[in-house]
């Protein structure tokens, strides 16, 4: 387990992610050998565990025990999930480029698993930001606010 503040999407189709990594971290040597790792979005519940498991190393202690966060087995990868994230994307790496003071893994993404809480019964949409989810952003985290508008609101007609 290891906090990583860069990583987002990079392509829709096919499905596409990265992480970019210190070298130097416990991690890195583990990702670059099998060439997989997952993405748990953490919450505000999960805040301390967040911010303990990102300024300690796995060399030194047990993440999952010091967090109490509880690894779940990925479903197409060997790199556990956390059942405390509401949404865990499992992703094979394509390629690994060195950028400087990190190495950008990008990769494939081969499974997502959803908790069901955050589903819709009616929609079937995933409402994401029902989760409470975890922002960090210079050193500082934040919850994430309410939806202030949709894709595409800015040009939307107005209804009468």
């Amino acid at each position: 387990m290891l906090t990583v503040a860069w990583t987002g999407t990079i392509c829709s189709d096919p499905a596409m992610c990265y992480v970019s990594v210190r070298p130097e971290r416990a991690s890195y040597p583990l990702i670059k050998e099998n060439m997989e790792f997952t993405i748990n979005l953490t919450t505000v519940e999960m805040a301390r565990a967040t911010d303990w498991a990102g300024v300690r190393s796995g060399r030194d202690y047990n993440k999952w025990k010091e967090t109490g966060l509880t690894p779940l087995p990925g479903e197409k990868v060997a790199s556990p999930t956390i059942e405390e994230s509401p949404i865990s994307i499992e992703c094979r790496v394509k390629t690994i480029m060195n950028l400087g003071s990190h190495d950008m893994f990008t990769a494939d993404v081969v499974n997502v698993r959803a908790d069901s809480r955050y589903i819709d019964p009616e929609t079937g949409r995933f409402a994401l930001e029902k989760a409470n989810l975890l922002a960090y952003s210079h050193g500082f985290y934040h919850s994430l606010g309410d939806i202030i508008g949709k894709f595409g609101f800015s040009v939307q007609k107005k209804q009468d």
